[in-house]
Order: structure tokens, then C-alpha cells, then sequence
């Protein structure tokens, strides 16, 4: 069985030691960043980066005791000079 190799796994542990932590994904329209952040849920081999880091994230936090965690997490769309935050409730707002 071959297992995905999750290059961001380092990244992420520093942000469970208190770090800031930012992947920035550059491209042209249409050069796969959309998907290495989202990816796909069926195969699992294919998940994005975001979806690895959340479940890296939440099992790091079920396997700590005696400790309070606050995650805040972005997801943000630089098109055009117009900043979008792909979490919010409305994605079509726009950022200041």
C-alpha cells in the first residue's frame, strides 16, 4: 500500500508548537492550485493540503492534555487586486 507523502507535515508541526503558519499557492488561471489546496475526497491519496493539515491539526489537538488550543484558519483569493475569503458564509464578498 502506498502512502501519500504530505510535504507541508513539518510546516504544520511547528504550527502546533504556537508558529504562524502560511502555504501560499502561485500560478497561472487554471495550473492546479485550487486543487493541492481542496484536492478530492475519494481516493484519500488525493486529498489537498488543506484537508491534510485540518485532520494533522485536530489529531494533534485530541492527543494533548492539560492544553487550550485557538486555530484560526484563512483561506484567501487574490484575483485581480480583489481579495475573497473562500471560508466566509457570502465567498463572493470582497476584502478591504
Amino acid at each position: 500500500k502506498m502512502m501519500a507523502v504530505f510535504s507541508g507535515f513539518p510546516h504544520f508541526q511547528g504550527v502546533m508548537e504556537g508558529y504562524n503558519g502560511t502555504i501560499f499557492a502561485y500560478g497561472q488561471t487554471g495550473s492546479g492550485k485550487s486543487f493541492t489546496m481542496q484536492g478530492v475526497v475519494d481516493p484519500s491519496s488525493q486529498k489537498g493540503i488543506i484537508p491534510r493539515a485540518f485532520g494533522h491539526i485536530f489529531e494533534s489537538i485530541q492527543c494533548a492534555e492539560n492544553a487550550k488550543f485557538l486555530l484560526r484558519a484563512s483561506y484567501l483569493e487574490i484575483y485581480n487586486e480583489d481579495v475573497r475569503d473562500l471560508l466566509a458564509a457570502d465567498t463572493k464578498q470582497k476584502l478591504e
